[in-house]
């Protein structure tokens, strides 16, 4: 599950989700996309890739004339690097501060990575959050939100298993995930971070859902990723709401896609492999809705599907044991 906004000036061209295929690439991705520099903060691939972009927020570092961060997400959706080659390729570059969510299902991993650390650090499972710092910084906002999630998470688990829901369950949580990246309650002055901008700029950009005074800056889009255990199949759903800059609705987009992310593999994985083994990804459609309306026909035609949490495999590979240490060794 993801659960994550994105911040930007709303002066910034972007086009909503959607699949489509970075420049000298055969390989599909499901995001939205900046049409600035031709990037994108959050996607996926059809190979079984995601990735997840945040800026590091350090005026005093800033270089205008600095590469896009952006173009990292599809590079990483699109490569079949692996994760320690693409960081340092990447960190060498001269991009201004990022953090990267770097995950290949196909081979069980997933990585966070920053031009700020000092090598990428291999995901286990569990909650994690992350803002414009560090992963797992306790800003307020990352604390109170990582907080909501765990217990919605709690609560969506205990529900799926007391009864049967009567609507998807995939549906009924996003719609609370979504809710909670809707808040926009302002951080007390003595737990914002100090990261180099004014403290009234600081206040604003405390909240989970930011809107600056000026209406110049703010949450743009809020994406939700859900994958559930539908019989012996995994279904993921992706839904991402987009908010205007003042008065208006906000608009959802939805897409629905059948066995992705793909089984990791204990065995090595070929890029051009995954691409064929997963290509049916891209025969799913991304539709606009309303979150609360499903198509009567489909909804009568699919009973609504159950979480079923025990004795699942995890997407991600356990961590390898390390070898114990000989004293004698020593």
């Amino acid at each position: 599950m993801l659960v994550s906004n994105r911040d930007e000036f709303f002066d910034r061209p972007a086009t909503r989700m959607g699949w489509w295929m970075p420049p000298a690439s055969e390989t599909e991705v499901l995001s939205g996309r900046d049409q600035s520099s031709g990037g994108t903060w959050l996607g996926l691939s059809s190979a079984g890739r995601l990735a997840l972009l945040t800026n590091v927020r350090d005026p005093s570092r800033h270089e205008d004339t600095a590469p896009s961060r952006g173009r990292l997400v599809p590079e990483w959706l699109t490569t079949d690097s692996p994760p320690d080659r693409f960081w340092v390729r990447s960190a060498l570059r001269g991009h201004n501060g990022f953090n990267l969510i770097a995950a290949d299902f196909a081979r069980g991993d997933c990585w966070w990575m920053s031009n700020h650390a000092r090598s990428p650090v291999r995901l286990e499972r569990g909650l994690f959050g992350l803002s414009n710092g560090g992963l797992d910084e306790p800003w307020p906002k990352v604390s109170r939100l990582r907080a909501q999630v765990d217990a919605a998470m709690a609560t969506a688990t205990a529900e799926a298993a007391d009864s049967a829901p009567t609507a998807p369950a995939a549906d009924l949580l996003a719609q609370q995930l979504l809710t909670l990246l809707a808040d926009r309650q302002i951080a007390p002055d003595a737990q914002l971070p100090s990261t180099g901008v004014p403290l009234a700029l600081e206040r604003e950009l405390s909240s989970i859902f930011v809107r600056t005074a000026d209406g110049r800056y703010g949450t743009r889009c809020s994406t939700v990723l859900i994958t559930e255990r539908v019989g012996r199949h995994l279904l993921t759903q992706v839904y991402e709401r987009s908010h205007p800059a003042g008065p208006g609705l906000a608009l959802m987009r939805r897409a629905t896609l059948k066995d992705w992310p793909p089984r990791y593999q204990t065995e090595p994985v070929l890029v051009e492999t995954r691409m064929r083994a997963h290509r049916g990804s891209l025969d799913s459609p991304v539709r606009d809705e309303a979150l609360d309306e499903r198509d009567s026909a489909e909804a009568a035609a699919a009973p609504a599907a159950r979480v079923v949490m025990p004795r699942v495999r995890g997407l991600l590979k356990p961590a390898r044991p390390r070898a114990p240490v000989n004293p004698s060794r020593r």
